[in-house]
């Protein structure tokens, strides 16, 4: 019999009584909550695989949807001040942290795509998979506020929905528009879909890119509008 430790995968030999002792031991105890929570944080590591669809400044490769998870949850806390309402900022963090667990299962979609019900849906149950490994009523209260960013209707919702929105436009914008390009984004799809987002939760933010995203369509960024 061997001991695995927790962290690493290092099987180490013990005596034979003390195996005796481990194995009455092992058919009576579960797994602690801690246990638990360190299986959960271990499998969201699978989130670091995930690629989406726009790229680092400067990089030249795409972001993985963890790195846009950890930046997105910065650039909250750095422009809370800017929030359409006052929000609680822990809320905030807390839901952009775990708003894009569900892509581990459902992979990543460009938001202009992301509305379909059937991959909404499978990202649903994917964060519901994730949370219902950690223990006690951890998950519950995590799936709660996931459906809470979804729904959009709490101050910190819509803030923490406009950051998410957002900086996909900041990045295309500082990279000639490279995934507008790859996927034949035309302009009105971000009127339609991130606009309005952007304008409930962060106007001030909007104000700033709206006259760059002009200058982006004025110099070819976008798919030309058949509308």
């Amino acid at each position: 019999m061997h001991y695995s430790t927790l962290f690493l995968n290092v099987s180490i030999p013990l005596p034979r009584h003390i195996c005796t002792i481990r194995k009455g031991i092992e058919t009576t105890m579960t797994q602690s909550p801690l246990q638990d929570i360190i299986s959960f944080i271990l499998e969201i590591d699978k989130l670091k695989a995930v690629i989406r669809k726009t790229r680092p400044k400067d990089l030249g490769r795409y972001e993985n949807s963890a790195e846009h998870s950890w930046q997105v949850s910065l650039a909250a806390l750095m422009l809370q001040d800017y929030a359409a309402q006052t929000v609680d900022i822990n809320r905030v963090v807390r839901m952009l942290l775990i708003h894009d667990l569900g892509e581990i299962d459902a992979g990543d979609v460009i938001v202009y795509a992301a509305q379909d019900p059937a991959h909404q849906a499978a990202e649903r149950a994917g964060v519901a998979r994730l949370l219902g490994m950690l223990p006690n009523k951890m998950g519950g209260q995590y799936l709660a506020l996931w459906d809470e960013f979804e729904a959009a209707q709490t101050p910190e919702a819509k803030f923490a929905k406009a950051l998410d929105r957002a900086l996909p436009l900041i990045h295309n914008l500082h990279d000639n528009g490279h995934s507008w390009r790859q996927h034949g984004i035309q302009k009105h799809q971000i009127d339609a879909v991130s606009k309005p987002r952007i304008v409930q939760g962060c106007p001030e933010l909007w104000e700033l890119v709206e006259p760059i995203l002009s200058k982006a369509e004025a110099d070819g960024w976008f798919e030309k509008s058949t509308h």
